[in-house]
């Protein structure tokens, strides 16, 4: 049998035997959390409810009984599901504190170094990798040129040989897999690749199938800016927000009601291509006109102040469409000039509000490397049944 930390990571949501989600607040308030099920069946659903709560306790811990009142199992069921934990190294003690009656209470809490994912972030002329702990705290980097170009063969062995050299060095104590974050179109589910903007000759690879083979490991594969956004909805951003990408492309990660949303067909969030002017500029997806296009050449004339603009006219849209409640900005032409961007999205956003209230645009954590963490995410979630956020 796998180790626990592996049968979790296959089945965390309960989905594939039989289980259903459940909400409930905590008697101590706080954000509601995912309500347990005592089956057998469902254990390692459980198992991922109460290791999520010890990851969000970080080194204070807690306490088997808030473990029991936060999921609703029982104690019992909560007692032999953090003693397999220890059993293999994925929690242990935190100290005691002090109970209202009787002795005090054994605070358990998650041991982030018993398990690493790798992150990958392939972009069109450069690739990203990080190696991150459980917590997803990142502990190791590499970034080299890649030209997204060079064909497959090229591609999937710069991947494998930069993932290769980080493992080396760093020697983890085990590692779940690795993420792959890369621009759309792609179908997340299967892991194959469609008509990248300006790369056409992907269309159809599987990515996932041959990484897996080449690294004899797991392999999960997203779009950048989902994978961007599942990173900030695992941190706990807020339940309603959309991450807006601007580096050698543009695209958006949405999150709805704290779940990534990619929908039907995995299409969700080409926010770049929406078509704003009719006989706008020619853009690399075929169409003229979209916001892509006119933001990246807003950028290529050196007219920052111009492509702010026209990246909040976009999020404008957005908002009004979704009603979320937070824009958040990230890329490598937005962490270039991150005030003016955020100034200018702030000001399209607050002059189409129309008296309902602004919604705040910020600057995404993690700079750089955000969607190379995020793509470490989509191995890491899953363990802690939050593979959609």
């Amino acid at each position: 049998m796998p180790p626990l930390w592996q049968r979790c990571c296959q089945s965390a949501s309960g989905r594939e035997n039989g289980g259903v989600d459940r909400t409930k607040k905590s008697a101590s308030g706080g954000r509601p959390v995912t309500a347990g099920v005592n089956l057998l069946g469902l254990r390692s659903h459980n198992t991922a409810l109460v290791l999520d709560l010890l990851r969000t306790a970080g080194t204070e811990g807690i306490s088997r009984l808030e473990l029991a009142d936060r999921t609703g199992l029982t104690p019992q069921a909560v007692s032999k599901i953090t003693a397999r934990l220890r059993e293999e190294d994925l929690a242990t003690e935190a100290g005691h504190r002090a109970s209202t009656g009787g002795k005090p209470r054994t605070v358990l809490r998650l041991v982030p170094e018993a398990g690493h994912a790798l992150g990958v972030h392939l972009d069109r002329d450069e690739l990203r990798a990080v190696l991150v702990d459980l917590d997803g705290t990142v502990v190791g980097e590499r970034c080299v040129a890649m030209d997204l170009g060079s064909g497959a063969d090229a591609v999937v062995e710069g991947v494998a040989d930069l993932a290769e050299a980080l493992l080396s060095v760093l020697r983890p104590r085990s590692v779940l897999g690795v993420g792959v974050a890369l621009p759309g179109p792609l179908d997340h589910g299967r892991g194959v690749l469609h008509r990248v903007t300006g790369f056409p000759e992907w269309d159809g690879f599987p990515l996932r199938d041959a990484l897996a083979r080449r690294l004899g490991m797991p392999v999960a594969v997203d779009k950048d800016t989902n994978a961007a956004a599942l990173g900030l909805a695992v941190g706990d951003e807020a339940d309603s927000f959309a991450y807006l990408h601007l580096g050698t492309g543009l695209g958006a990660g949405l999150v709805i009601g704290g779940k990534v949303h990619r929908g039907a067909r995995t299409g969700a969030g080409e926010f770049g291509h929406q078509v704003i002017q009719l006989d706008g500029p020619p853009c690399d997806c075929g169409n003229r006109g979209c916001i892509e296009a006119l933001c990246l050449g807003a950028v290529t004339r050196g007219d920052t102040e111009t492509a702010a603009r026209v990246l909040g006219a976009g999020a404008a849209n957005l908002v009004g469409l979704l009603d979320i409640d937070v824009v958040l900005l990230g890329g490598r032409t937005v962490t270039a000039a991150p005030e003016l961007f955020v100034r200018g999205v702030q000001t399209a956003l607050d002059d189409r509000a129309q008296g309902n209230g602004t919604v705040p645009v910020r600057l995404a954590p993690g700079g750089t490397r955000g969607v190379a963490e995020g793509a470490a995410q989509l191995l890491l979630a899953p363990l802690f049944g939050r593979a959609d956020g």
